[in-house]
């Protein structure tokens, strides 16, 4: 098996705020007006974009949101564990994965809106996965809250909140 390493320098990513590692393969050159999404969104936004994206063993993604539907698949190495969090407050976890008997799927759908965070369920490997969001992504759409706000929040999640996001003084 490739190391993530190798998938790092292969595929040139580079260390993304949420944590892991990224590239982005592509980014429509068609756009949408402002005037035509939905008020949640500051400026103008291509139609979709799409990236590749490492967490190698101890690395997670922090819990953070974006303004749009976010698409993740499943490449290669461990099995990975999406944490989210709903608008309304429930919490539920997807794993991607290649084990279809054990429930893994190969894609998964995050709703805009909603907090999730991620890692390798194998913290001994990697998970390399791709991202694909519409309207695209903009680091402007990208909030990454600090622990204290996420459990002031959700008081009843703080386990998980814990292990997905970095306090104050760490951000």
């Amino acid at each position: 098996m490739i190391s993530a390493q190798e998938w790092i320098e292969k595929l040139d990513l580079s260390k993304h705020p949420e944590g892991g590692y990224y590239k982005e393969l592509y980014r429509s050159t068609e756009y949408m007006k402002k005037n035509h999404l939905p008020a949640r969104f500051s400026g103008d936004r291509c139609f979709s974009t799409s990236i590749y994206f490492l967490l190698n063993k101890d690395d997670f993604s922090a819990f953070h949101r974006i303004n749009q539907d976010e698409i993740w698949h499943f490449y290669e190495g461990s099995s990975l564990s999406l944490h989210i969090i709903s608008q309304e407050g429930y919490y539920s976890r997807i794993v991607l994965g290649r084990d279809m008997q054990a429930g893994q799927v190969l894609q998964a759908i995050i709703p805009a809106g909603c907090y999730f965070g991620a890692a390798p369920d194998n913290n001994t490997s990697y998970s390399l996965i791709g991202c694909t969001v519409s309207p695209g992504f903009e680091f402007a759409d990208l909030e990454i809250p600090a622990r204290e706000t996420l459990l002031s929040l959700f008081p009843g999640y703080s386990v998980i909140i814990k292990r997905f996001t970095r306090s104050e003084s760490e951000q």
